[in-house]
Formats: C-alpha cells, structure tokens, sequence
C-alpha cells in the first residue's frame, strides 16, 4: 500500500460526494486487477475470514453507502477495500486486507464511480413531489 486511506479518516468526511472524492482512484474500464490470478481474489472471497469481516463492515456502517446517514442501499452491498488490494496481498496473507479501518460499504454504482473517477455512476438524490411544484408551461 503506497497511500494508506482509512475508516478513521473517511468518517470525518461529511457529505457524500466529498467520501467519493477521497476515495476516488480514476481507474479505467477494463484495467486488469488480478487478471489471470483472478482465482486467488475469488477464493479469498469465499473465505470464511473474509465473509466475518464482512458482517462487521455492513453492521458497523448499518447497510448505509459509505457509512453515511440517510444513504440506505436497498440492493446487493458491496465491501470496499479503501487500500487497493492485489494478488500478493492475499498471498501473503496481509492483514489490513480483513481489517475493517481499510474497508467501507458501499453499492454498486458508488463502487464504479470510485474506480473509474466519474461522478456520473451515482444516482442522483430523490426529490419528494409536493402540490403545485411544476409548470405545464
């Protein structure tokens, strides 16, 4: 890990956007991760280590995108590695990558648009209809 981000710090970010902002990475589509050794990410996955850590994450952040209130994922969750995470990690059995300070959940749109640097993948807020608030013409 060269730049080490974490759960300490991301919380005492207030708004959304500025939590995607830190977190940005500005990846592109289809930049290899793992590649061919995607079988050592995939197997660490299905740990039983991994699937704990996991828990801990969801029940901690109570389901909401990137720990922030009033951001409930309705659909699947996903769990964020703050820190990059590459096949040696796993390899050699690096610690932080079941550690909780290096993760934070999120959903699937908010994932890409960490990844791939563009804001455009999240959803904009809903806004409550109300009587009279619009035009015909």
């Amino acid at each position: 890990m060269t730049q080490i981000r974490s759960y300490s710090e991301l919380v005492k970010i207030p708004s959304f956007e500025d939590r995607v902002a830190y977190l940005m990475l500005s990846g592109r589509v289809g930049e290899d991760t793992f590649g061919f050794d995607r079988h050592i990410n995939q197997r660490f996955y299905t740990s039983y280590e991994w699937k704990r850590a996991r828990d801990q994450v969801i029940t901690r952040d109570y389901g909401c995108d990137l720990g922030v209130p009033g951001h409930e994922i309705q659909g699947p969750l996903l769990i964020h590695h703050i820190n990059p995470m590459v096949a040696e990690d796993i390899l050699h059995g690096e610690e932080w990558i079941i550690n909780p300070e290096f993760l934070i959940t999120t959903q699937h749109r908010t994932h890409n648009a960490i990844h791939y640097g563009d804001m455009s993948f999240i959803a904009e807020p809903f806004v409550e209809r109300s009587p009279g608030d619009t035009k015909l013409w």
